[in-house]
């Protein structure tokens, strides 16, 4: 892979952005920086960049800029619910302290049936992830991505 291949956020970068987008797209930037440098890197201590506010504010935007956003997972809970009833940042400072001493746990998922395409009458199952599971696991994409895309091809 070329060394100035750069990373895939999946989002296209705001000119002269600042706050947690800014701080976890030059997070992103390091460590994928670290991870071309080094192929055997060895990357310790993650899971702090992971309950860290900015990243979580950020993988709250991309949960809440999904179509999933308005359905509810197990809890019943959809990101309107979160930012009208509890607040974002309420929200993300629970998840953030439950997250650090290690007594988050992901809820199972509400499972629907939806009809397969081609109208075969067919039907699959589809989970869908609590509002809380859903940004831990944006907050875990942002902070692996960068570390995995620096061994894929430019093409891949």
């Amino acid at each position: 892979m070329p060394k100035d291949a750069s990373v895939n956020t999946g989002a296209a970068q705001e000119q002269g952005s600042s706050g947690p987008s800014r701080r976890v797209s030059e997070m992103q930037a390091k460590l994928h920086r670290w991870a071309v440098a080094d192929c055997g890197r060895r990357f310790d201590d993650l899971f702090n960049l992971v309950h860290d506010p900015a990243t979580l504010i950020m993988a709250f935007d991309r949960v809440a800029g999904n179509q999933g956003a308005r359905t509810a997972g197990v809890d019943g809970l959809t990101v309107a619910d979160v930012e009208e009833r509890i607040g974002v940042p309420g929200f993300l400072d629970d998840l953030r302290a439950q997250l650090k001493v290690g007594t988050f746990r992901p809820l199972p998922v509400r499972e629907r049936k939806i009809p397969k395409p081609g109208g075969s009458g067919k039907v699959r199952r589809l989970g869908i992830p609590t509002i809380a599971d859903r940004v831990v696991q944006a907050a875990l994409k942002l902070v692996l991505e960068p570390i995995f895309e620096a061994d894929f091809k430019p093409v891949s």
